[in-house]
């Protein structure tokens, strides 16, 4: 389910079998912030030319828009989506 207004959105995970592990982003309830960009590919390259990896991109199965993840240095995901 997602809320969204101009400014913020509002994305909660209620899949009937969320995954167990809850250091996944994908894990039911509130794992993570995400990130609305324009370009997920050009914000990848942009975080990769400061030294900030980020997992593989690709397409949300709800949204069927480019996402990807990355994580702060505390180790907590941080989501990158169109």
């Amino acid at each position: 389910m997602t809320f969204t207004n101009e400014h913020t959105e509002l994305e909660i995970f209620a899949e009937e079998n969320p995954p167990k592990r809850v250091n996944r982003p994908e894990a039911c309830g509130l794992r993570h912030l995400a990130f609305c960009v324009e370009s997920v590919e050009q914000t990848v390259k942009e975080l990769a030319e400061v030294g900030i990896e980020c997992e593989p991109i690709r397409v949300d199965d709800y949204t069927d828009k480019k996402m990807t993840f990355f994580h702060d240095p505390d180790g907590l995901a941080l989501e990158l989506h169109e």
